[in-house]
């Protein structure tokens, strides 16, 4: 096997490292707590300028009603910037809109940061071609990557 080759088979395999739990949802393992990854987040959204909407604790609101949940937060944020380009392809992604984050903790203790590929939400939406779509995919990369950066 030649270098080059070595090195397609390493990205293949990195890639799918970053599991999918449903069609369309990225997921990548961090090395944090859930609530340190969940204060990363925000913190790395609002260092980028966007605004955090709503922060949402699903283990609280289980609780609330005498259930358990490990960990699991949801974090709701964006700006007009990303949003409205993606909007005016096609009105209807206003129901994906704003961006969301969920931080969660599975059963052996591992924590993950996962978002909705914006992707699919362009092939949900019928705008597969829209341009805003790959630019938006590569900051969620870029903002989970620094969530669990060392």
């Amino acid at each position: 096997m030649k270098i080059p080759s070595l090195i397609a088979a390493a990205t293949v395999i990195a890639t799918a490292s970053l599991a999918s739990a449903a069609d369309g949802l990225v997921v990548v393992e961090s090395p944090y707590s859930a609530k340190d990854t969940m204060a990363r987040a925000e913190d790395i959204v609002k260092q980028r300028g966007l605004s955090v909407f709503a922060r949402i604790d699903h283990a609280a609101g289980a609780a609330k009603i005498g259930k358990s949940l490990r960990p699991t937060e949801l974090l709701i944020f964006g700006n007009p910037q990303g949003g409205t380009p993606f909007m005016e392809c096609a009105q209807s992604v206003g129901i994906d809109l704003p961006l969301k984050l969920l931080v969660w903790e599975d059963a052996t203790s591992h924590v993950w940061v996962g978002y909705n590929d914006p992707a699919l939400l362009a092939r949900r939406h019928d705008v597969a071609q829209c341009p805003v779509v790959a630019n938006l995919g590569k900051a969620l990369a870029a903002l989970t990557e620094a969530v669990v950066a060392p």
